[in-house]
């Protein structure tokens, strides 16, 4: 892959002022997650300014998907370093992150009050009760694209099945058997070297101390070892939010996974959520800052070696290990997340949500927004919210 002085179209490139206000842009108004993201960043990039091509624009895609982490934000990483470099990547990958950060900070602020409004307390268990559904649509979405590369179907389900099972079953250690799974598939086409194998054993060990350091490790190891993009925070973080280092409710972690699909940005801000219950304000910015930071090392780093990343035999083993265990994962927590609900009307939601989502295939947060109202409509006609 070229480096970014390596001109590839004869439009000069743009200064940062430019591109901190397009990406900025950009992250105000990204709603819809990574398909949206990818659309108005191949529109600017490629279609209005021609500052790609199609074809680099591409390999950036592909790129992005072998890596963990929100695969979107690291494209607009890539895209920014491309054009102006270290400097482009940074102003960039800040100003398409920080616009739905402030925002999800906000109101995170509103919906984890105490003394939030019974309307509040309403819409958030409205929404949290279609979290399930969005879970399934999440998984669903992501089985055709991997079962097709898969080189052998026996063990693609098998791995599917493993990962649905620790997401229902072993909370924090998930991490592990994904990477476990990839690794698998690596040691059978005989491609993993020995060494390869104890450094990420030691990323996936759970944090054992409580407060702002086990904040930032968790944090961390959804953006150092999320593969599948940013809903796989679902059963990454709601064992060790929850249950392990009681940060939030359940209810408040389902509201939290609403506001990260709501609001515009990377999915991947529900971290900010999480870390503002478990420390304020200063919680939900330090858990930005450890989920998104290797985003931009993987790109700064890893942007000129990318051609050999995409054709690596092992990289591409790997992912068809974790891959698919990956899909089995957000597909398990489905059914943790739907048992977390408190009210038979939540589950009256939820049965709507599902036939809305995945059957009549509607978006991801129009079908929120509406169990929100639905929320609020229960709280009108008197019905628990809480």
């Amino acid at each position: 892959m070229t480096s970014p002085d390596d001109a590839s179209t004869d439009v000069a490139a743009p200064g940062l002022l430019t591109i901190a206000r397009e990406w900025g842009r950009i992250g105000c108004v990204g709603f819809g997650g990574p398909p949206a993201h990818i659309s108005l960043l191949r529109r600017l990039c490629v279609r209005d300014r021609e500052w790609l091509s199609a074809a680099e624009f591409e390999d950036g895609i592909a790129a992005a998907n072998l890596l963990p982490g929100p695969a979107s934000t690291q494209l607009a990483i890539f895209c920014a370093w491309r054009l102006r470099g270290l400097a482009g990547a940074i102003v960039g990958g800040l100003c398409f992150i920080v616009p739905g950060l402030l925002l999800i900070l906000a109101l995170s602020v509103l919906f984890l009050s105490e003394d939030a409004p019974a309307w509040v307390r309403g819409a958030a268990a409205g929404a949290g009760a279609a979290v399930a559904a969005v879970a399934v649509h999440a998984a669903a979405e992501l089985v055709p694209a991997s079962r097709k590369r898969a080189r052998h179907r026996g063990r693609w389900h098998g791995y599917l099945v493993i990962g649905a099972l620790a997401a229902i079953t072993i909370g924090p250690y998930l991490v592990l058997v994904l990477l476990v799974c990839g690794l698998a598939e690596m040691e059978l086409r005989r491609r993993v070297a020995g060494r390869a194998r104890a450094v990420p054993l030691v990323l996936a060990a759970p944090a054992a101390a409580g407060g702002l350091g086990a904040l930032a490790w968790v944090a961390f190891k959804v953006g150092a070892l999320s593969y599948g993009g940013g809903f796989v925070i679902i059963p990454l973080m709601q064992s060790e939010a929850v249950d392990h280092y009681h940060w939030m409710t359940a209810g408040e972690f389902t509201t939290a996974v609403a506001l990260g699909q709501i609001t515009p940005g990377p999915v991947v801000q529900t971290v900010a959520v999480v870390g503002y219950a478990a420390a304020g304000i200063g919680g939900g910015l330090l858990a930005a800052l450890a989920a998104f930071a290797p985003s931009f090392a993987f790109v700064l780093f890893g942007g000129p070696r990318f051609d050999r990343l995409r054709a690596s035999a092992a990289v591409q083993a790997f992912l068809d290990g974790a891959g698919p265990a990956t899909i089995g994962a957000i597909g398990g927590s489905a059914l943790t997340l739907a048992m977390a609900l408190d009210h038979l009307w939540q589950a009256a939601v939820l049965a709507a949500a599902v036939v809305w989502l995945v059957l009549l295939r509607r978006g991801v947060v129009g079908t929120l927004l509406a169990a929100a109202a639905l929320g609020v409509a229960a709280t009108l006609v008197g019905l628990s919210a809480t």
